[in-house]
């Protein structure tokens, strides 16, 4: 969506009747001149120039706007086409009369870059952790696509008591802390299932697991595998909650009300990202259930940050994904198609997505007795997706200023690991400066972060296609932007996981940032996705045993409390 210049339409004349609209110029689709007309009131009448954004053939065409108009004031103009985008200009302060031309694009008007501005800041979270231990901020922002939005997210920290902390030394409490993203789809319901009880399911696995090491003699805490199977068994319990108990109780209801409610989160779906950071052992797992990422940014021996991967896009893209489903599934050459589930379902792995998983059986029923959607056609031995999650331990280094970007593939569809870790870099820098330019460091946790490097301070590492089973960021091709064009950053806001958003939308290109955040769903799909992120920071902060919003980094939200 690189916006060049070129004049589409600049007809408005009065007729007796009223007023036409005229577009005018080269079709992205077509080599021959286009025109409509559609009548209006003179009052409401207005000039509307444009720019496709995809064409590079400039053609000027004379205005019929009166000199009146044209001592008007104007304003930036967005045309939604099929398949194309156009911008431009509104003269007159009045509102647009009409949504559509009679081809059928949408005419909105532009966001101004403020208006962008607190678009992208309406949403975002920024909260202080003065725990002592081990994390000092965490930084969430919201952009949604889809209305409602599909994303969701969900935040935890629980105090273990110290004869559960995961160390031999019980000279203090420890804090488990809890980080969730969840990208939803063919709805919202899953989302907002797994933000109301993941933590809880997964928190109680792990409590159990640690009482069961303490009351054995030979260990003094749970194993790594005993840990990660924790886990995993409190994703695969509320999957089976949500995809299973709920139609057994549906079945004993009898009633399609009751239907409704209860099997809306298994007919819809998710897929989950969790970060479990034990403070005593300093141990990040992330349990990754689908195509959400988290991305650790790591100081490297040159003062640049590393970016180093924590999770993997769970796809049928993927070729071990996909290699997994073939085995399970043999003698079912399309249980993978098109890098999809039987070549409808993107992720392999997601909560909900029951007629994926229910029986061939169970599908038939619930579809002649309530209106449980049917299956693929190819359905022949389900389950084909599963809610386990795959997990990574990784031992982090507070002291070291390390941090971890969690986000849904809204993001990762724009920029690579390396830009994302790059951008905080540039961030924490940037807000490093200010703080030494106010004659201090009122936080002493970013002066570790402090780095005389300029630019995008980001080590580059070479990948190519799938490899480590990752996706490359799609949207630059489709936006018409080169790739590693590191000069399109800037750095304008408090809250990092909303830096990262503003560069991942346009970042200097004022005007593709606008024009993004204007689209309205579902045309706005056709662009970009949901977007949730989360910027956590680990460090040695300060111990006032608080966790408090920061207000120069949040949305206002009235009666804001603590996630403690």
């Amino acid at each position: 969506m690189h916006i060049r210049s070129f004049s589409v339409a600049v007809v408005s004349a009065a007729v007796a009747s009223g007023a036409f609209y005229a577009y005018r110029g080269t079709n992205p689709n077509s080599s021959t001149t286009t025109s409509t007309s559609t009548s209006h009131s003179a009052e409401q009448s207005r000039s509307l120039s444009a720019s496709n954004v995809y064409s590079n053939s400039p053609q000027a065409v004379p205005s019929s706007a009166t000199s009146e108009q044209a001592s008007e004031s104007t304003r930036r103009a967005l045309v939604v086409g099929q398949g194309s985008l156009y911008t431009g200009t509104i003269t007159g302060d009045g509102p647009l009369s009409k949504e559509t031309d009679d081809y059928g694009r949408k005419v909105l008007e532009m966001l101004t870059p403020e208006q962008a501005t607190q678009k992208l800041r309406k949403n975002e979270e920024s909260w202080l952790v003065g725990r002592g231990k081990g994390v000092v901020r965490y930084d969430v922002v919201q952009i949604p696509s889809n209305d409602p939005i599909e994303d969701d997210h969900a935040e935890k920290i629980i105090e273990v008591p110290q004869n559960l902390a995961a160390t031999n030394d019980s000279s203090s409490a420890s804090d488990w802390m809890f980080w969730g993203v969840f990208d939803g789809h063919s709805g919202w319901v899953t989302s907002a299932k797994l933000r109301q009880t993941l933590i809880s399911f997964v928190a109680r696995e792990l409590d159990s697991t640690y009482k069961k090491a303490l009351a054995d003699p030979s260990l003094i805490f749970p194993t790594p595998e005993s840990i990660d199977t924790a886990i995993k068994k409190g994703f695969l319990r509320l999957d089976h909650e949500i995809v299973h108990e709920s139609v057994t109780k549906v079945q004993k209801a009898q009633s399609k009300l009751v239907a409704a409610e209860l099997l809306a989160p298994a007919l819809s779906g998710s897929c989950a990202l969790l970060s479990f950071y034990d403070s005593r052992s300093k141990l990040l797992r992330v349990a990754c259930t689908g195509d959400s990422r988290a991305v650790l940014g790591r100081r490297g021996p040159s003062g640049k940050w590393t970016a180093t991967p924590l999770s993997v896009d769970q796809t049928g893209g993927n070729a071990a994904e996909a290699e997994r489903l073939r085995n399970e599934h043999p003698g079912e050459p399309n249980v993978v198609k098109n890098g999809r589930v039987l070549g409808g379902l993107e992720p392999t792995r997601a909560f909900g997505d029951a007629i994926y998983k229910w029986s061939i059986k169970t599908n038939e029923e619930l579809k002649r007795s309530y209106f449980g959607r049917t299956g693929s056609a190819q359905l022949r031995t389900p389950p084909y997706v599963t809610a386990e999650p795959v997990v990574t331990t990784t031992k982090v280094e507070p002291e070291k200023g390390d941090f971890v970007v969690m986000a849904t593939d809204g993001l990762w569809e724009m920029l690579t690991n390396e830009e994302v870790v790059g951008l905080v870099g540039q961030w924490l820098e940037a807000q490093a400066d200010g703080k030494r330019g106010q004659g201090g460091w009122s936080d002493s946790w970013l002066k570790s972060w402090f780095s005389a490097q300029k630019g995008l301070p980001v080590e580059q590492t070479e990948r190519n296609g799938d490899k480590g089973g990752q996706r490359a960021p799609i949207r630059q091709q489709q936006w018409g932007m080169k790739a590693a064009q590191n000069d399109r950053f800037v750095v304008e806001d408090k809250n990092a996981a909303t830096h990262l958003v503003r560069n991942a939308l346009g970042g200097k290109d004022q005007d593709q940032l606008s024009a993004l955040l204007t689209l309205p769903s579902p045309y706005s799909r056709r662009y970009r996705d949901d977007l949730t992120v989360e910027v956590i920071f680990f460090g040695e902060g300060n111990t006032t045993g608080s966790v408090t919003l920061n207000p120069e980094a949040s949305a206002p939200i009235p009666d804001m409390k603590a996630k403690l």
